[in-house]
C-alpha cells in the first residue's frame, strides 16, 4: 500500500499538533516518525489510522482519500505501546479476534491464526493466557493479532517502551525481519533514535508538529538540515560551538577563543560573510592527537569499550570518545585533533544547516 499525506494538520482550537506535514510512503517501504514527546508523530500516526480526523489536509491510501473511511475500512494493523490483549482470553483468542469479529470461517481463522503465531515464534504458546507471557511473548500476541488480519498497512505507536535493552534488540530485528520478509508498508513510531537509525528506509523527524526531514538513515545523520536534527540524532550527541570564519592565503579559518581550524573549502564558503556561525562536529569525528589543539579533560565516563571524555578548550566543551587505554583522567592536558571534513555549519538565528539547504 502506497501512503502519501498532503499538508495534513491537526488543530485543537488554538493548539497546533500537527502543521501542514507533507510526505509519502512507497509500498512495502518501512518509515520512522521520530521525535520528543509531543512533537506530533503519534498525532500523525493516528490521523493515519482514522482515530483522529485531519483538521485539513488528505490522507491518500493508493491514491484513493481516506480522510472519512472508518479505522475497520482502512486495511491496516496496529501495535500498541500497551500491548492491549485481552487478558482472559488465549494467546490463540487474542490473535484470531479480529477474524472472529470479521465472521471468518472457523477453519480458515485457525489455519490463519496458528501461521502467523509459528512466524511469530509463539505456536507452541496458544493455550496461555497473556498473565503467564513475558513482555517479549506478550508483544509477539499483539504484532500477530495486528497481522493476523492481512493489513495492507502496519502501524506502531512505540511498541517496544515496555521491554528491556537486550530483548528490545532482539525485537527491532525480528520487527524488521519480519516486515521485510512479508513486504507489509509499516509506520513505526518512536522517540528512540537508535530504533529509527537500524529500523527505517526512511526517518521522518517531527518537532513541533513540523517535519524537519524525511531521508534515509545515513542522510539523516550526515547531513543534517537543521540545528534541531544535529542536536537529537546521534549518541553520544553533536558538539556544538559558535565560531567565525576568515580566510587566510586563500585557506578558511574558523576561529573562537583558544580554538582554530582549517576547514575545507567546500564545507566552509557558504559560511564566510555570515558573523558568528554555529559549528557542529560529532564525537566520533574528534580524536586525541599530539599535533592537535590543547585542551583540559573535564570529565571522563567509562562506557566499556570506550571512555566518553568530556574536554574543554576555553569555555568550550568538545565530547569525544577514547580508547580506555590511554587511562585519561580529570585534569589532564591533552590535544585534540578534528575531523573537519564531518564539520558542519548552521545559521544561529534559523537554525538551518549552511551546507545542505
Amino acid at each position: 500500500m502506497k501512503v502519501e499525506l498532503e499538508n495534513l494538520t491537526k488543530k485543537w482550537g488554538d493548539v497546533i499538533g500537527v502543521d501542514s506535514i507533507n510526505l509519502d510512503i512507497q509500498d512495502g517501504e518501512f518509515v520512522v516518525f521520530l521525535g520528543p514527546s509531543g512533537c506530533g508523530k503519534t498525532t500523525t500516526l493516528l490521523m493515519v489510522a482514522g482515530i483522529y480526523k485531519p483538521t485539513t489536509g488528505a490522507i491518500r491510501f493508493d491514491g484513493r482519500v481516506v480522510n472519512q473511511v472508518a479505522p475497520k475500512g482502512r486495511n491496516i494493523g496496529m501495535v500498541f505501546q500497551s500491548y492491549a490483549l485481552y487478558p482472559h482470553m488465549t494467546v490463540y483468542q487474542n490473535i484470531s479476534y479480529p477474524l472472529k469479529l470479521k465472521k471468518t470461517p472457523k477453519a480458515e481463522i485457525q489455519e490463519r491464526a496458528q501461521r502467523v503465531a509459528d512466524i511469530m515464534g509463539i505456536g507452541h504458546l496458544m493455550d496461555r493466557k497473556p498473565a503467564n507471557l513475558s513482555g517479549g511473548q506478550q508483544q509477539r500476541v499483539a504484532l500477530g493479532r495486528a497481522l493476523v488480519k492481512e493489513p495492507g498497512l502496519l502501524l506502531f505507536d512505540e511498541p517496544l517502551s515496555n521491554l528491556d535493552a537486550r530483548l528490545r534488540l532482539s525485537m527491532r530485528s525480528e520487527i524488521k525481519r519480519l516486515q521485510v520478509d512479508l513486504g507489509i508498508t509499516s509506520i513505526y513510531v518512536t522517540h528512540d533514535q537508535v530504533e529509527a537509525m537500524t529500523m527505517a528506509d526512511r526517518i521522518a523527524v517531527i518537532n513541533d508538529g513540523q517535519l524537519h526531514a524525511y531521508d534515509t538513515p545515513a542522510e539523516v545523520y550526515d547531513r543534517p538540515r537543521t540545528l534541531f536534527i544535529a542536536r537529537f540524532i546521534g549518541n553520544p550527541p553533536m558538539n556544538f560551538t559558535e565560531v567565525e570564519f576568515s580566510q587566510i592565503n586563500g585557506a578558511y579559518h574558523a576561529r573562537r577563543e583558544g580554538l582554530e581550524l582549517v576547514i575545507p573549502a567546500d564545507r566552509a564558503e557558504k559560511a564566510v560573510g555570515k558573523g558568528s556561525v554555529m559549528m557542529g562536529i560529532r564525537p566520533e569525528d574528534i580524536i586525541v592527537d599530539s599535533k592537535g589543539i590543547p585542551g583540559e579533560i573535564h570529565g571522563v565516563e567509562p562506557l566499556g569499550r570506550d571512555h566518553l571524555i568530556d574536554a574543554k578548550i576555553r569555555d568550550s566543551h568538545f565530547y569525544l570518545l577514547a580508547d580506555p587505554s590511554l587511562s585519561l583522567k580529570s585534569g589532564d592536558t591533552v590535544k585534540l585533533g578534528f575531523n573537519t571534513k564531518k564539520s558542519q555549519f548552521f545559521d544561529i538565528k534559523s537554525e538551518r544547516s549552511l551546507l545542505w539547504n
